[in-house]
């Protein structure tokens, strides 16, 4: 039950995302004066709608997007006057020149003056950008009230557990025969913060490890336990564990794994508690998520080709590789079970991280829909831009307008980027189904 509840608020979030995103185009296009016959949510067969005044609201049966139908999408060509010309030859060709009539059928007498072409360039600038900033809007909600609300996951140097020995052998699984541990045999005890390390205050965790591996042989390490501060002394041995820097970063090497090296071992762990962050964190929270995804984007193809071999050879899924809606669900299912360990504990914890995946799917469609190509809106954003400049250069070096930018020219592109993104979504939804991201094990 906790699993398929955690897919339904996954699907809530989807929803709503999609819809104000769509909203996002709806507003400015209305404000601008263009007529808007259809705002939907989804697509395929039409399962609710309402017209209120000159605009259906609905409801589709594949809640994989949205759509919002403004007039005057694509201009007519210079001279044709909304007709098809009988010189239009070639499948492409002739499916470019419907699209054109259709898109110039819907404007009635009066709407003359109401077409989306005819607006000037940053005005359907802000209308295609509507739906991208809205994403970008909700993600930058819901990260700024996590952290400073909730907090971050952050190993603090409360001692959640004592080793009871210290394995010369990495690959030891029990203590038969090991050495007992050095925080053992100083007393420590699960509960207590450690307040200092050999005269050096910590807080964190990464800071306390870091203060013991540099520690030597013997650690002074006072303890807050009980509301009292308890000195204990602590004879560390060596064991290979992953090192850590000055500022308290794991260190990585080239492939990002941990570098493993020689230092001092206590035996105690941290407790992994929820720290939350000032409102002035947000902003370089927000742009490293970002920066993540749209890294994520740039190294699309290749990650495409991983999914592929992970997908029919059984190789291991990238973690950090995209997904599909299957794929998100699944995830959602699995921190709503409590499957992620100590990240989902307690059903706030579970809850935060359903709205941390709901604002990164919300980044994830920022960043796609600015690609600039169509249909996305970075297409037809590119278009405007590019009228822009026209224009420009033409009153530049004074000649006449050259008129709206034809970029039904592009829509042959623009089915083979649909067919790509159809194909694409099919190999995640397959690989989703067939070799799944485990984040749990």
């Amino acid at each position: 039950m906790s699993y398929l509840l955690g897919v339904l608020v996954m699907a809530i979030g989807v929803a709503v995302s999609i819809a104000l995103h769509e909203l996002g185009h709806l507003a400015p296009a209305k404000r601008f004066g263009v007529k808007c016959t259809q705002y939907m949510v989804g697509f395929g067969p039409t399962l609710w709608s309402r017209r209120r005044g000159e605009t259906e609201y609905g409801l589709k049966a594949i809640p994989l997007g949205g759509y919002v139908r403004m007039i005057g999408m694509f201009p007519p060509r210079p001279g044709d006057e909304g007709r098809l010309r009988a010189s239009s030859t070639g499948r492409l060709s002739q499916m470019t020149e419907q699209v054109r009539a259709e898109s110039l059928q819907e404007i009635g007498p009066g709407d003359e003056d109401r077409v989306f072409y005819k607006l000037p360039v940053w005005k359907r600038v802000v209308i295609m950008m509507g739906g991208p900033v809205m994403n970008l809007l909700i993600a930058v909600v819901l990260l700024t009230g996590i952290i400073t609300v909730f907090g971050l996951p952050s190993y603090t140097s409360t001692v959640s557990a004592v080793s009871q020995c210290a394995p010369t052998d990495v690959a030891a699984t029990d203590c038969e025969g090991q050495p007992p541990s050095p925080a053992r045999e100083a007393g420590l005890q699960a509960g207590d913060r450690i307040v200092s390390v050999d005269g050096t205050a910590v807080t964190g965790w990464t800071e306390t490890a870091r203060a013991i591996q540099t520690a030597g042989e013997e650690a002074e390490i006072v303890v807050e336990r009980d509301g009292q501060r308890v000195s204990l002394v602590a004879d560390l041995v060596t064991r290979e564990r992953p090192l850590i820097d000055g500022q308290g970063q794991y260190v990585l090497d080239a492939a990002g794994e941990p570098v493993m090296g020689e230092v001092s071992f206590l035996g105690a762990s941290g407790t992994l508690e929820y720290v939350q962050q000032p409102l002035s964190a947000a902003p370089a929270f927000v742009g490293t998520a970002l920066a993540d995804t749209g890294r994520i984007f740039l190294q699309l193809p290749q990650k495409m080709v991983g999914i592929y071999e992970a997908a029919f050879s059984g190789e291991e899924r990238d973690a950090e590789g995209p997904m599909s809606v299957v794929g998100v669900g699944r995830v959602a299912g699995e921190v709503s079970s409590g499957d992620l360990g100590a990240l989902t504990e307690s059903p706030a914890a579970r809850f935060v991280l359903l709205l941390s995946l709901i604002a990164s799917l919300n980044i994830a469609l920022f960043v796609f829909n600015l690609i600039p190509l169509l249909p996305l809106d970075g297409g037809h954003v590119a278009g405007a831009l590019w009228e822009g400049t026209k224009k420009g250069w033409a009153r530049l070096r004074g000649r006449p307008d050259p008129g709206p930018v034809d970029i039904a020219k592009a829509l042959p592109l623009a089915y083979s980027v649909a067919i790509g993104l159809i194909a694409m979504t099919v190999l995640l939804v397959y690989a989703d189904l067939v070799n799944p991201i485990r984040l749990g094990g």
